[in-house]
């Protein structure tokens, strides 16, 4: 780190950063509120996302008890073949959104398989997409913690550090002038008497 210049020009630069500094603070802080404020909700979005979750799990439960049995099998009736993510902007911050869930649900014969199957594939799917929107939403909120916590350390910077240190580093500098003024002053007077003594 460079050593503090006591001079005018070093003055007129501590107030141009400080400037700077105070120009900038708002735009981060807001930055930073609206960052929060996506955050929020999407903690809230994920929150309802896996408590849609866990009713279909309970309603499987509940409903389709038959699912346990091993001699109908289930495994690969549904599969995700394709799933296309875009990215969207979100205060500056690049998320990934779902564009589409292409599932693939495998052929199979209506008279060989009990009646409860096809509610069994409708659930399977819905259960699927939900998976796959919670993971996307998981995504989603790491890099909104991440972004929150880069811009809350940007802001601190400003507010506990650059702002102060140039704040400081003017009243150093504008007592350093003022000593050296009066300084001078007190030499030029000294010198005054001293000719003036001389003179005599």
């Amino acid at each position: 780190m460079s050593r503090l210049q006591m001079n005018k020009s070093s003055l007129a630069q501590q107030h141009k950063d400080l400037a700077t500094y105070k120009k900038y603070l708002p735009s981060l802080d807001l930055k930073r509120q609206q960052l929060m404020t996506e955050r929020a909700k999407a903690r809230a979005c994920l929150k309802e996302m896996q408590i849609k979750q866990q009713k279909l799990i309970q309603w499987v439960k509940d409903e389709l008890p038959m699912l346990a049995n091993h001699d109908v099998n289930v495994n690969d009736l549904v599969t995700v073949k394709d799933v296309k993510l875009a990215q969207e902007n979100v205060v500056g911050t690049r998320l990934p959104i779902i564009e589409f869930i292409h599932l693939h649900t495998q052929k199979y014969s209506l008279l060989a398989k009990p009646h409860w199957v096809d509610n069994a594939v409708q659930v399977i799917s819905e259960g699927l997409q939900n998976a796959l929107s919670i993971h996307v939403q998981q995504q989603r909120l790491t890099l909104l913690d991440r972004a929150v916590t880069t811009i809350t350390q940007r802001v601190n910077l400003f507010e506990k550090v650059l702002i102060p240190k140039a704040e400081d580093n003017i009243k150093k500098i504008r007592i350093y002038l003022s000593d050296e003024q009066m300084t001078a002053v007190v030499r030029s007077k000294i010198a005054k008497r001293k000719r003036a003594g001389m003179a005599v």
